[in-house]
């Protein structure tokens, strides 16, 4: 095995030591490796409530209940109605026993995420404080932290409304706590930093892809916290999906005493293999590694999905030069009962449901989410729109702007590496009060963003969400442009649909534009056969309508190829404390799937057979169990050939389709229980789908 083998055995071996992240002090002891990621998820101590002296040393928190991360204070008065949810302080305490091992190390404290502003202590000392509910953090706690002792790490929470703290408002209830992951961090002195911005330290742009090759830059932020200045050797090697070697480069830095230095390496990629979305996302590893001399002092790994992409205002979106619809959903990250604290398998499931439905693009609405979430979705070739949580309203003040430059630095550097990610959204539906479709007075701040986006990374387009006036000038910032809009919902017709599209297209005729949402509320409970737009906040939201909604504006967009976006408002029902329609008090219940993700509305099924070729029959209302009518309208969502409907054994006949439409009207029910049967036939085989309808004739004339 010649000696350029062997190092990339060692750094494959020591590549897989990353899976040990979250596993216990003890379990680590006996690993050799650079760098150790300890997760803090147990044994904390909460109260929700201020309480002097909670990070002392010396407090007696026995009392406290014992909660284990993520957690939120949030989770059941967060989803109801009626009484305001509490936004306030609570406690956070736990104690630690800092290995011996770990002396001469340096420590950190990374939060994965804490809403809203988080004050971080160490035995009694502050250590930093965070304003921002969304991105993670990281704090150097080496000077706090004792080496082979027992220490107490308190964090004080407070997700009460800030006024120069993002957002200021929003359709959604921010969950108050540390609702992600707590990290120990233990490096050696000379290491890639965790302090910019809390971000992986290693930044991978492109810089040219043809067919023939692809190039990047990979800077790297070293940081040497030791007395004297170091030597470090930094080797990049990028590996295939298989792992295998396909490009390397290999440079040396001096790093001054208690200094940081940026390293940057070139490295071309001859017949590049694409990441292309749903079809085949292919991807890259990047491995960072350093050394001082011939000892290995830290390394990295990084995502790397090599496209191309681009927005053409009368042919929409393209990935690498073909054209690539994007048609998709938004997500909010609540669950039910737990709000913002949720795991890696809920996450997982999401997505699960996501690419079911033949998404090919998600809106990460309306703020930073988990990198699990970024994760998925590269791998699942999945184009992001992720977005700084600039919602509604805007605070006149430096410190405002100070915290909106922050949150998006912190959303671009931990994000920068994902291929996924295509569009940095700057804002949502920004208005005046009261004022819904004119602009803020002071909208220069947005200028101002989508300035520090193109700093902070070049190759990727900015765009928002926007609810104002199609012609207001703070639409023509971004590089891209999409607007909220509700036709047959909040205001207008569903008929609407089309008209509205053309007048935005002539309206903008060199500019793309996309739908960022659209939508109605669908309570599962609640049916009628021949159904009519219902009044918004009210506490009618039948399922039927939610689906002839949709019918209507995914037919008038389908139809529109320069549409860059079309994304449904909402993946999931959410919570909102303040809203009380439907069938939920403190629920949108626009998701295309229930809060608890256990029902995939009638809708789901029209998406899935508009953006799917995996074959199908669903029969819609099918939760509308008890008639009254004899007569009912029988009606498929399929992407078969064919479809036959029968009821109670008898063929009601076969029909096509050229919509995914397919429908028998006026069909008659039995008294009693009515078996509804359906079979759709694709390249001669069968898919079924069944349901019953109790018919009981109504006791009116």
């Amino acid at each position: 095995m010649n000696k350029q083998k062997v190092q990339l055995l060692i750094l494959l071996v020591m590549i897989q030591l990353t899976t040990l992240v979250g596993r216990t002090v003890a379990e680590l002891r006996s690993v050799a490796g650079p760098r150790w990621d300890i997760r803090l998820d147990e044994q904390w101590k909460f109260i929700r409530q201020d309480v002097a002296d909670a990070a002392a040393t010396n407090f007696d928190d026995a009392a406290w209940q014992a909660v284990t991360l993520p957690h939120t204070w949030n989770n059941l008065d967060g989803q109801t109605s009626g009484t305001p949810y509490y936004r306030g302080i609570g406690w956070y305490r736990r104690h630690l026993l800092v290995d011996a091992q770990y002396a001469g190390k340096s420590l950190f404290l990374k939060f994965d995420g804490a809403a809203t502003v988080a004050e971080v202590l160490v035995n009694g000392s502050p250590v930093g404080t965070h304003k921002g509910n969304f991105a993670a953090f990281c704090f150097d706690a080496t000077p706090f932290l004792r080496v082979g002792q027992d220490n107490v790490i308190a964090v004080k929470v407070n997700n009460a409304k800030d006024s120069n703290v993002l957002p200021l408002s929003g359709d959604f209830t921010v969950f108050g706590g540390l609702y992600r992951d707590v990290h120990l961090l233990v490096l050696n002195k000379l290491s890639v930093t965790p302090l910019d911005y809390a971000s992986p330290g290693v930044y991978i742009k492109q810089t040219s892809v043809t067919k023939d090759s692809a190039e990047f830059d990979v800077t790297t932020k070293l940081r040497n916290a030791n007395d004297s200045a170091k030597k470090a050797t930094v080797r990049c090697i990028v590996g295939d999906l298989g792992g295998k070697q396909v490009q390397q480069a290999r440079s040396q830095e001096t790093v001054g005493s208690n200094a940081v230095a940026d390293v940057v390496q070139h490295i071309k990629i001859a017949k590049p293999h694409l990441w292309n979305g749903r079809i085949d996302p292919y991807l890259y590893s990047v491995a960072v590694q350093v050394s001082d001399g011939d000892k290995v002092t830290d390394f990295v790994t990084q995502p790397l999905g090599v496209r191309t992409f681009r927005v053409d205002p009368d042919q929409g979106f393209f990935l690498n030069g073909a054209s690539y619809p994007l048609h998709g959903v938004s997500r909010h990250q609540d669950r039910i009962d737990k709000g913002w604290a949720i795991g890696r398998a809920e996450q997982e499931e999401d997505f699960q449901l996501i690419t079911e439905m033949g998404v090919t693009c998600v809106r990460l609405a309306h703020y930073q989410q988990d990198q699990s979430v970024y994760d998925l979705c590269d791998r699942n070739g999945l184009v992001l729109w992720t977005e700084l949580s600039l919602v509604n309203e805007l605070t006149d003040t430096e410190a405002f702007t100070d915290n909106a430059r922050q949150q998006l630095t912190e959303l671009i550097k931990q994000n920068y590496n994902h291929p996924s990610i295509v569009f940095w959204g700057i804002f949502n539906e920004l208005h005046m009060k009261n004022q819904w479709y004119d602009a803020p007075p002071k909208w220069d701040l947005v200028k101002q963003l989508n300035q520090l986006v193109k700093d902070l990374d070049s190759t990727r387009l900015t765009t928002a969400a926007s609810c104002i006036r199609s012609v207001d000038p703070m639409n023509a910032v971004t590089d891209v442009m999409a607007f909220n809009r509700y036709y047959g919902w909040y205001n207008g017709k569903a008929s609407d649909w089309p008209k509205a599209l053309d007048t935005f297209h002539q309206e903008w005729p060199n500019r793309g534009i996309g739908i960022s949402e659209y939508g109605a509320g669908a309570a599962i409970s609640q049916h009628e056969i021949s159904t009519n737009q219902p009044v918004a906040g009210s506490h009618w939201h039948p399922e039927e309508y939610q689906d002839a909604l949709h019918e209507q504006a995914w037919s008038a967009m389908k139809e529109r190829p320069w549409l860059w976006c079309a994304l449904v408002w909402n993946m999931f029902d959410f919570a909102v404390g303040q809203r009380n329609e439907g069938d939920t008090p403190g629920r949108n219940d626009k998701g295309l799937v229930t809060y608890d993700r256990k029902v995939k509305k009638d809708a789901f099924f029209w998406y899935k057979a508009n953006w799917t070729t995996t074959p199908f029959v669903y029969i819609t209302s099918r939760r509308f169990t008890s008639r009254t009518e004899p007569k009912t309208p029988v009606k498929i969502y399929s992407n078969c050939e064919t479809v036959e409907l029968k009821i109670n054994g008898v063929s009601q006949g076969a029909v096509h389709s050229a919509n995914h439409i397919f429908l028998w009207n006026d069909r008659l029910l039995a008294p009693g229980e009515n078996r509804i049967e359906v079979s759709g036939t694709q390249a001669g085989k069968t898919y079924a789908d069944s349901c019953s309808w109790q018919y009981t004739a109504s006791a009116q004339k």
